[in-house]
């Protein structure tokens, strides 16, 4: 994985108005959510991890090999590392021919349902920690 020299809060003004608004609501139910997740830019997008990679924040105006057109027309991904572990009861998130990493989209602050984002970043830890080196 790549990392940049970057912090999150220093690419949040070079993004689009409308994604930059959507990242920064993202990112703070995140570090509220998760507490002692580290926030690091992997790809040049903020990326939490703990155990492990737990989930990112995705806005589609940063493109990671060929920019792709239906990135844009999704929205801002939160993207779940461990997300094929997660219940997903109500199909919130989505895998898309992925094994893994499942992911929510959103391309307005009103689609942002605080409480359901809040309970699958709260799963998303609990599953983190199961992955904890045991001493």
């Amino acid at each position: 994985m790549q990392s940049t020299k970057k912090t999150v809060d220093e690419i949040l003004p070079d993004l689009p108005r409308r994604e930059q608004v959507l990242v920064k609501r993202l990112r703070y139910l995140v570090l509220e959510c998760l507490p002692f997740a580290t926030e690091k830019l992997v790809y040049g997008v903020p990326f939490y991890s703990q155990n492990r990679l737990i989930c990112f924040i995705w806005p589609p105006s940063i493109s990671w090999g060929k920019k792709k057109e239906s990135a844009l027309e999704k929205g801002v991904t939160l993207g779940f590392c461990q997300g094929n572990l997660m219940a997903n009861e109500d199909g919130i998130l989505l895998a898309e021919n992925r094994k893994q990493v499942y992911c929510i989209y959103f391309k307005t602050l009103k689609e942002v349902d605080d409480e359901k984002i809040k309970a699958l970043l709260y799963e998303a830890d609990m599953i983190d920690g199961t992955f904890r080196k045991k001493k």
